[in-house]
């Protein structure tokens, strides 16, 4: 009999523990107003046998602005100004456009910078994985480019985000020192391209 109510009391500080992610998630989509971040992103293909592995900066100001400076293996800029979402590739000359409401949807990054978590998503605890603990974000809309996120955190500080795409591919980013509620200049978030550049309007 004490080895079932000590059953009992692990089961329900196990249950306890997996369910902070998912308060973790919140308060961090609720109280987190900007960030900033370096981060590392590690694109999985779908059998596990290859991986492309890239960096940048990362920050967002919310509602809905965000802007991911990749640096390696070659620039690229993605910035959202609350109105569009602008991709720049810097190799290329070449600057494309879509509407933030048509762009982020159920995302990686509308989960990082939106205001709208629960109603664009299902939320669900994970075990706890590599010293972090984890929240499952699934979309509620189906047939999205996105199966699934994961977001972990170590204490309350966001560390990474696992996107699992329609395709089965995966891609992890890991943050790393990242800063809550930093002062951010607004013009960050904006985007003009440059002279010469090739436009796409979505």
């Amino acid at each position: 009999m004490r080895r079932l109510f000590l059953l009992a009391g692990l089961l329900a500080l196990s249950g306890a523990a997996r369910a902070d992610a998912v308060d973790t998630l919140r308060e961090f989509v609720r109280d987190v107003k900007s960030g900033r971040s370096s981060f590392t992103q590690t694109v999985t293909s779908t059998d596990g046998a290859r991986k492309k592995v890239s960096s940048g900066e990362f920050e967002f100001l919310r509602p809905n602005r965000f802007r991911f400076a990749y640096s390696k293996p070659f620039e690229q800029l993605i910035v959202a100004d609350g109105q569009k979402v602008w991709i720049y590739d810097a190799d290329l000359n070449q600057a494309s456009s879509r509407r933030v409401a048509q762009a982020l949807g159920a995302t990686p990054a509308a989960l990082l910078a939106g205001a709208s978590l629960d109603a664009e998503f299902v939320l669900a605890p994970q075990p706890a994985l590599d010293g972090l603990e984890w929240a499952l974000a699934t979309p509620r809309v189906k047939d999205g480019p996105f199966q699934a996120m994961r977001v972990g955190f170590k204490g309350r500080e966001l560390v990474a985000v696992e996107v699992t795409d329609s395709f089965g591919q995966r891609s992890l980013l890991r943050f790393l020192r990242f800063e809550a509620n930093v002062a951010l200049d607004p013009g960050r978030f904006h985007f003009t391209p440059p002279a010469g550049a090739d436009l796409i309007e979505q």
